[in-house]
């Protein structure tokens, strides 16, 4: 017998054993396994992904909100700046419109403190320069009494 029949019976003989040994079914089992193993992993991964993306929606929408309540602050703080600002011009113009009228009073005092002086120092230079005048004119004792009762009349009309 030549070398290919005893390879035959070898290979017969190695199947045999391999059957005998029931290696297809613990290999089938060990594949079997292994597709349980992967299809497990793949439905984590699968549920993963969908928690994934739910979690991803919902961050989107909390930053929508949170982007919608950054404008909502953004404007309702330019609203208030805006009442601040006029509140404060408002301020501002009645201050000036009081200091202005306080001014013009202060003003006004003055310049009537001032045509008071004024006619003080006029009428006492009337009196003198009349009492001059009648001095020359008048002699004596009723030149005295005359110009002080000049004197004295202008004196109340002014006060």
């Amino acid at each position: 017998m030549d070398a290919t029949f005893w390879a035959l019976i070898a290979l017969v003989l190695f199947f045999g054993i391999i059957l005998y040994a029931k290696v297809p079914g613990l290999l089938g089992s060990k594949l079997d396994d292994r597709a349980k193993v992967i299809k497990a992993d793949l439905d984590d991964a699968r549920r993963l992904r969908e928690e994934a993306q739910e979690l991803l929606a919902e961050y989107q929408r909390k930053k929508v909100e949170a982007e919608n309540e950054a404008k909502n602050i953004v404007e309702q703080a330019k609203r208030e700046a805006e009442l601040y600002g006029q509140e404060a011009r408002k301020k501002m113009t009645d201050q000036i419109e009081r200091r202005t009228k306080l001014a013009e009073q202060k003003i006004a005092q003055a310049e009537a403190a001032a045509i008071k002086d004024v006619r003080g120092a006029a009428s006492e230079l009337a009196v003198e320069a009349a009492a001059k005048i009648i001095g020359k004119d008048i002699k004596g004792a009723k030149a005295a009494s005359l110009v002080d009762n000049t004197i004295a009349s202008l004196r109340k009309q002014l006060n």
